[in-house]
């Protein structure tokens, strides 16, 4: 999808969540204790400029976030954002094992027709294995996940604009999974970060930082 909703990183990334009202950013690192927050800002939207999960304000979506890194005070120009909203389809599917990467694209690209409603030529289109099959030893789970394009491209787009490079587009779902493993009360603030306000903060950063701990998948 776009950029690869599951290809894995290992360079630092700025987990970046726009919603509807605004633009939420952390920045991650390790620590002794597991891991700390190096900063993270909150920057409102301009009204409308998001609905749905729609970006229909691109440059007041782009300003916002040049606010917020200029905030945020970060070298990191890699990031992580997430697509949410109706047009974001994820099917668990069974495949033949064996399959090479492009093999299983096409299958994938032809069980997603009876799942997706849009052309199949206006959407991205990623999978990801998620090991045998309970049912039958021959095959395979696969995690198909669907979104449209204008979507990822608008995120692309706006990341630019504000000098950041989009390394990661994740889905809004799996990046709230991905952190709600986590207890936030055991990232270490560093000693740019108010420890006080990261504790009254840290539920609503949620996306942002489960897009972050892409760095270290």
């Amino acid at each position: 999808m776009g950029k690869g909703l599951f290809r894995r990183k290992v360079d630092t990334l700025l987990g970046i969540d726009i919603n509807d009202t605004a633009i939420m950013l952390v920045e991650l690192g390790r620590s002794p204790a597991g891991y700390s927050v190096q900063g993270y800002v909150t920057q409102g939207l301009p009204a409308g400029a998001v609905v749905d999960g729609a970006f229909l304000d691109l440059d007041g979506i782009g300003q916002a976030l040049h606010t917020a890194l200029l905030k945020l005070q970060t070298r990191v120009r890699r990031a992580a954002v997430a697509v949410t909203g109706p047009s974001v389809i994820t099917r668990l599917i069974e495949l033949e094992a064996g399959l090479t990467d492009e093999a299983m694209l096409a299958m994938v690209e032809r069980e997603a027709e009876q799942y997706i409603p849009y052309p199949l030529d206006d959407m991205a289109i990623d999978f990801q294995v998620q090991g045998r099959s309970v049912h039958e030893a021959a095959r395979v789970e696969v995690l198909l996940v669907a979104c449209l394009k204008e979507h990822v491209e608008a995120r692309e787009a706006v990341l630019a604009m504000a000098g950041l490079i989009p390394a990661v587009v994740d889905v809004e779902a799996f990046a709230l999974a991905r952190a709600s493993s986590q207890d936030f009360a055991s990232f270490t603030p560093c000693n740019r970060v108010d420890g006080a306000q990261w504790a009254v903060d840290a539920q609503g950063m949620g996306v942002a930082c489960g897009l972050a701990l892409r760095s270290f998948a």
